[in-house]
């Protein structure tokens, strides 16, 4: 269950995969289609703009973020700026990256205990998250606490003890079935109380259209900002990279019920599916703060547009 804690001798001494290695299958599927689509054309016309919008909603860059792209195509190219394929390619390109919020990294640099509220469903590796995220902070001299509020699940909360234990990082956690408000806001005043810089709190994992769980976040919110109008200072939603147009819905409804302020993204090593990322940044107007692409450790990576479009058009 925990294999990415184990080292093996062989894989340690590799180099590290690149962000393009990682991202093979999306890169396929949006970076290469595309060159395979434009290779050659020198006219852009309604033909070919039909088959770019089916390439970019079958990447998962879903219908209203490829009509967003498309009508900006197709008023460049009535005003003679995009004259081929070659200047297509170069355009897309760059109105691609301008989907994606460029502000997007956290400033955890505050005079008091910094609360990230971890959401999402089962199977989107959240809980996983947390750990390499609560690794990365400790790696950069910060003092991390861990809150165990998945209290539905009492394997979810022995997997962030062992995160916990491992890397001598305190978790507070109750028994299972007990009030997540309760754990999460105990596990507030002990780290106020010990001056921790941050406070990483899972939660259930849920279904989006599960009303009495959404409502237990909306409670878990709410007592915290009852004692801290700042806190939590990030409401950050996990979601797999492998599902989809299903992450946009969830990131809606997420959004509509506790007022998200940033997404991350997991397992996109293993999927064509890449595209997701420009949907949910421009439908929701969210930054996207980290994206998984490996089971290692050190695979949740601090998101960059320049350098995930660029891993993603590279040949």
């Amino acid at each position: 269950m925990f294999n990415f804690f184990k080292k093996d001798k062989s894989q340690a001494e590799e180099k590290p995969a690149s962000l393009k290695e990682r991202l093979v299958k999306s890169r396929q599927k949006l970076g290469s289609g595309l060159s395979a689509l434009l290779l050659g054309k020198k006219e852009i016309n309604d033909d070919l703009l039909d088959e770019l919008e089916t390439l970019l909603i079958t990447a998962d860059i879903g219908i209203n973020t490829t009509d967003k792209v498309l009508e900006s195509v197709r008023k460049n190219a009535s005003r003679k700026i995009l004259k081929d394929s070659d200047s297509l390619y170069e355009f897309l390109k760059d109105e691609l990256t301008k989907l994606l919020i460029e502000d997007n990294q956290l400033n955890t640099d505050i005079n008091e205990t910094f609360v990230i509220l971890v959401v999402g469903i089962n199977g989107a590796g959240k809980t996983t998250t947390i750990g390499k995220l609560a690794k990365s902070f400790q790696n950069h001299g910060k003092s991390v606490m861990l809150a165990a509020g998945d209290t539905f699940r009492a394997a979810a909360v022995e997997q962030l003890k062992v995160w916990g234990e491992r890397n001598e990082i305190p978790v507070v956690a109750q028994d299972t079935g007990a009030d997540a408000a309760s754990v999460i806001y105990d596990a507030y005043e002990s780290a106020r109380a010990k001056n921790i810089d941050i406070l990483i709190a899972d939660t259930a994992g849920r279904l989006h259209t599960q009303g009495n769980l959404m409502q237990e976040l909306e409670k878990i919110k709410r007592v915290l900002k009852k004692h801290n109008e700042n806190a939590p200072h990030e409401t950050m939603l996990v979601i797999d990279g492998g599902s989809g147009q299903n992450a946009i819905n969830q990131a809606i409804e997420f959004n509509k019920s506790i007022d998200l302020s940033g997404v991350s993204i997991t397992k996109l090593d293993g999927t064509a599916k890449g595209g997701v990322l420009f949907a949910v940044s421009n439908e929701l107007n969210l930054p996207i703060r980290y994206i998984g692409v490996g089971e290692g450790i050190n695979d949740l990576k601090p998101f960059k547009a320049n350098e995930f479009v660029n891993a993603l058009f590279s040949e």
